[in-house]
């Protein structure tokens, strides 16, 4: 990988950050009381750390989208989810990194 690959990923990961701390106090202008999973949230989340995780299989299906393109949409999507408001996305986090960590071990004992 070269720098501007890495540079690319640290402001696409800065803006989805932004957005998504402007897109969560937008939705929630009350103090934290929400204690629920937003759907929508945690199917971002879910997207993106599949994303991450899973590039180099979802390449080898897919095969037109280069892998720097996935690590950049799935870093976009996580920093949407983890730029929220302080208490807000953790849940949607964690089961998307359980989930593409789990679809990352299935995938790669069955290769």
């Amino acid at each position: 990988m070269s720098e501007l690959s890495y540079l690319i990923y640290i402001l696409v990961f800065i803006i989805g950050s932004v957005l998504g701390l402007l897109i969560s106090y937008k939705k929630h202008g009350e103090p934290f009381v929400f204690n629920g999973i937003e759907i929508f949230s945690l199917i971002i989340a879910i997207i993106g750390w599949i994303l991450l995780f899973n590039y180099s299989f979802i390449y080898h299906i897919i095969g037109f989208i280069s892998p720097e393109i996935l690590i950049s949409i799935g870093l976009f999507l996580i920093a949407l989810v983890i730029g929220m408001r302080p208490g807000y996305g953790r849940k949607e986090t964690l089961i998307g990194i359980i989930l593409s960590a789990i679809i990352w071990i299935i995938t790669y004992m069955l290769i």
